[in-house]
């Protein structure tokens, strides 16, 4: 008897059934080849698809993600955690004691060098250098209260990006692949646009034990400009899609002997299932990733036409249209620029004027095609800065209190989640931890986070652990 949709089981018991199939002779190159013969629609209700649309536990509020991640450590307190007390006490020692543990050592109160301002009907504090963040104030949600316990950039990223700091574990991009599949089949699930290659790396897009098929998809890395960045060695000008289409079957037999002497092989399965991704991808792919026949006007909207903002603008147009076309997750990644150990004023405002515009736009963008209401867009940096000097223009990481936001997906826009103290270092009212964040993100997209498990090495695994708690205060 099949399982319930949103028990674990069902989603193992279709990977059986898939394997079954695999087993009697129904190789991946048919599987594939059924779906392009039949179309996106037949392909995306094949069961024995491990990508194809499953439903949630739960309504869902969101469908799709959009995670604009600024790698470095955005300080709330020179952003949207307006101190008065700070800027008062300028100068003077921290009124409390300072973290047992922390990455270096800093001395007294440092006042924002940005002047802050309410904005829109919610009167919203943010502070000058995000003037195109402050015109949208009013559709973002923000929670000033997240805490983690990470110093590092490594732990930190990996704690935001898989909810562990101190082991390999699956990202949440695939962990929401995992659980609802995706809605293209020619395209990948979850991808990554220039995303770091430091402070975890490949770990942070990562599938770990999951199925490979759930891993992240790169296009192009921090290094590259995103106008450089492409999915490498996506077309094949030697060979026709006739003679690649028989290549691969060759292959797929070959497969499938071995199979049959060693039994069931995830990593293999994994490896077959990218190469006819990779195959599928080949007539979709090119025009995704190809912002040049859209309008002027919206080209302006994301920053395009400015050096300064064209990079990071090019980033978020290519995640509209990828979350059009029905990809499931997309992260953008502004790194890694946000470490102001010292150069803050000059620094941070460099940093906020390459993105400013261009998120600014991106919201305008989903929300004027009818997009925002279902897609979910979350900002966050890895850990805040601290409230105190480091130096004489520097702040140093602190994970004990800084703001995130987001955006659409069925939270409450124009308003304001939990508190840091009077100067922004601790969280201290309605403190949301990584673990929470992760379970408000899962349950926003109608997954519960202590149902979305995984069986690895003898337990069941899940995104937030054993941990994990459900801000519906934010839900609208």
């Amino acid at each position: 008897m099949p399982f319930p949709a949103g028990d674990p089981r069902h989603f193992q018991e279709g990977a059986a059934s898939r394997r079954e199939a695999l087993r009697r002779g129904l190789g991946f190159g048919s599987l594939a080849l059924a779906g392009l013969l039949g179309g996106p629609a037949r392909a995306a209700t094949d069961p024995r698809n491990p990508l194809a649309p499953r439903p949630p536990h739960f309504p869902a509020r969101a469908k799709r993600v959009i995670f604009l991640f600024m790698h470095g450590g955005p300080s709330q307190v020179d952003t949207f955690d307006y101190k008065p007390l700070l800027e008062r006490d300028h100068g003077k020692p921290l009124p409390f004691p300072k973290p047992r543990v922390q990455f270096a050592e800093t001395g007294n109160l440092l006042k924002s060098p940005w002047e802050f301002r309410q904005h829109g009907e919610s009167g919203a504090w943010v502070s000058s250098l995000f003037p195109g963040v402050a015109s949208v104030v009013d559709d973002l949600c923000f929670i000033k209260s997240v805490h983690g316990t990470n110093e590092a950039h490594g732990g930190a990223l990996l704690a935001l990006h898989t909810g562990s700091d101190t082991f390999v574990r699956p990202s949440m991009g695939s962990w929401i692949l995992y659980g609802l599949g995706t809605e293209n089949q020619d395209l990948p699930g979850f991808i990554t646009i220039c995303p770091t290659l430091g402070h975890g790396g490949v770990n942070n897009w990562s599938s770990a034990f999951l199925p490979g098929v759930y891993q992240g998809t790169p296009i192009g890395n921090a290094s590259i400009p995103a106008k450089q960045a492409t999915i490498e060695h996506l077309q094949d000008p030697r060979h026709d899609p006739g003679a690649q289409r028989r290549q691969l079957d060759f292959i797929q037999t070959l497969n499938r002997r071995q199979r049959g002497r060693t039994g069931p092989d995830p990593a293999l399965e994994a490896r077959i299932e990218s190469l006819e991704l990779a195959f599928r991808m080949q007539s979709e792919a090119p025009d995704f990733m190809r912002v040049d026949d859209e309008t002027p006007a919206t080209r302006r909207l994301y920053g395009l036409d400015e050096p300064k903002t064209e990079n990071f603008g090019r980033q978020c147009l290519m995640a509209r249209r990828f979350v059009e076309r029905g990809v499931r997750f997309v992260q953008c990644t502004h790194s890694y620029k946000w470490d102001q150990h010292s150069d803050l004023k000059r620094l941070h405002a460099s940093n906020a004027a390459e993105v400013d515009r261009p998120i600014a736009g991106l919201i305008r963008d989903l929300k004027v095609r009818g997009l925002l209401e279902d897609t979910l867009v979350l900002w966050a940096g890895e850990f805040g800065r601290t409230p105190t000097a480091q130096g004489e223009d520097g702040r140093d990481h602190n994970p004990h209190g800084f703001t995130v936001w987001m955006a659409g997906g069925g939270v409450r826009p124009g308003f304001s989640y939990g508190a840091t103290d009077d100067y922004g270092y601790y969280a201290v009212r309605d403190k949301c931890h990584i673990h929470d964040l992760h379970a408000t993100l899962l349950a926003l997209l109608g997954l519960d986070h202590e149902r979305l498990t995984y069986r690895y090495a003898g337990r069941d695994f899940r995104l937030t652990d054993v941990h994990g708690r459900v801000i519906r205060e934010i839900f609208a």
